[in-house]
């Protein structure tokens, strides 16, 4: 699902390190200096020292020396102060599980080179790994506001390396759960605003932030407008009876596990939170059949989480 148009680009590229030709026993024989590496441009940034260290700290430094290319998102000393304030037992990197650490650090880097030039509005794999060691899925928003999984912003762009490129960004960015994924799509405010309704007897939200893994069919607003249009005496979400939008939305989660594309199978029968199935049609596109007849457009796949799966859906399911 494309869900904006790219309408912003970011600011001025700046280029660490360049190419110098030195002069060898021969004048025609220029031996060309490398740029530094992804690792070394760091070491030589100043405001980049507590990234390095945390780099050290969990042993990733080799790694980001390798060939490559890579694309660092590179959070800022300031970003990492603000992580250790946001937390009252962690007053260093040391306080950090280097675990955790080093699932938050590996999900600020993509296993490809991309430029400022190359984003737009979608999702991307990083490094870091969630169920089934599935890639976690980095957002990336250029139209209005540029920001990355939801609120991070970057600060210089195109700091080109020998392996890859660097943007440095103003916030730490912790991998998301389903429901921050959902949480920070603009195109899923319909579907946050049906699982946070106050009249519901059912906590989604606990439920969907708890360890699964789950996967979840997550309709678009559009989708959500399109229910609201098929009755004359729904307005809004409020209008829907709260027995109704629960039962639908048991409809959209397969708590049994991590079901990502490659494992869904024509005519496969995947047994709903609400005890409903949906059946998967592969015959022309990704589809579901629903209990009720409709023949639903699965539109994006595999947005990964850290306890689940996301698929988009045009339509909202109906048992």
């Amino acid at each position: 699902m494309k869900l904006k148009n790219l309408i912003s680009v970011f600011f001025i590229s700046l280029f660490i390190g360049s190419f110098s030709l030195l002069t060898s026993c021969s004048d025609d024989d220029p031996v060309i200096v490398k740029k530094d590496d992804i690792v070394q441009s760091a070491i030589k940034t100043s405001d980049l020292s507590i990234l390095v260290s945390a780099l050290q700290k969990v042993d990733l430094v080799s790694a980001l020396q390798a060939d490559g290319p890579f694309t660092v998102f590179a959070p800022t000393n300031k970003a990492f102060q603000d992580l250790l304030d946001s937390n009252a037992a962690w007053s260093s990197l040391d306080d950090i599980p280097t675990e955790t650490l080093k699932s938050v650090l590996l999900f600020h880097v993509l296993n490809m080179s991309v430029t400022s030039s190359d984003l737009s509005d979608t999702y991307v794999k990083t490094l870091a790994t969630g169920p089934n060691d599935e890639n976690l899925s980095l957002q990336v928003e250029v139209t209005g506001a540029i920001e990355f999984n939801g609120d991070s912003k970057p600060i210089d762009t195109n700091i080109m390396a020998s392996n890859g490129v660097i943007h440095t960004i103003d916030k730490v960015m912790l991998p998301p759960n389903i429901v921050t994924l959902a949480l920070n799509n603009a195109g899923f405010t319909s579907l946050v605003a049906a699982l946070t309704d106050s009249r519901h007897t059912t906590d989604f939200v606990d439920i969907l932030s708890g360890d699964g893994p789950f996967t979840v069919f997550a309709p678009t607003n559009n989708a959500f407008q399109a229910l609201l249009d098929s009755n004359a005496m729904w307005n809004s979400l409020a209008d829907i009876p709260i027995a109704t939008l629960e039962a639908v939305l048991k409809y959209h989660v397969f708590a049994g596990g991590n079901v990502q594309s490659d494992e869904l199978s024509d005519n496969q029968v995947i047994t709903m939170f609400d005890g409903n199935d949906v059946t998967v049609d592969l015959s022309s596109g990704a589809k579901l059949e629903t209990g009720s007849g409709q023949s639903v457009v699965i539109s994006l796949t595999d947005v990964q989480g850290t306890n689940g799966v996301i698929h988009v859906v045009d339509n909202v399911l109906l048992p």
